[in-house]
């Protein structure tokens, strides 16, 4: 399964977007995306919300806890 930093590049590159362009979705400076990207930083909880939504996928994929973009929630363990 992919990382969060893998995830959002990902989505980013699928949905042709630059970091600078992501960055403005969220309120933030390319800088900020490209520390994301480098797994170096994790967002906000609200820009990890916007992330989700703006690409259509659930929190659990984008944090790399499924690689189905529909699963909001795994299975208890």
């Amino acid at each position: 399964m992919a990382n969060f930093s893998e995830r959002v590049k990902e989505l980013r590159l699928k949905n042709h977007m630059s970091q600078e362009s992501l960055g403005k979705v969220l309120g933030v400076k390319q800088d900020a995306i490209s520390t994301y990207e480098r797994g170096k930083f994790y967002p906000e909880v609200r820009n990890l919300l916007i992330l989700a939504d703006h690409f259509g996928v659930s929190l659990d994929y984008l944090m790399g806890r499924t690689d189905d973009p529909e699963v909001h929630q795994l299975e208890p363990r």
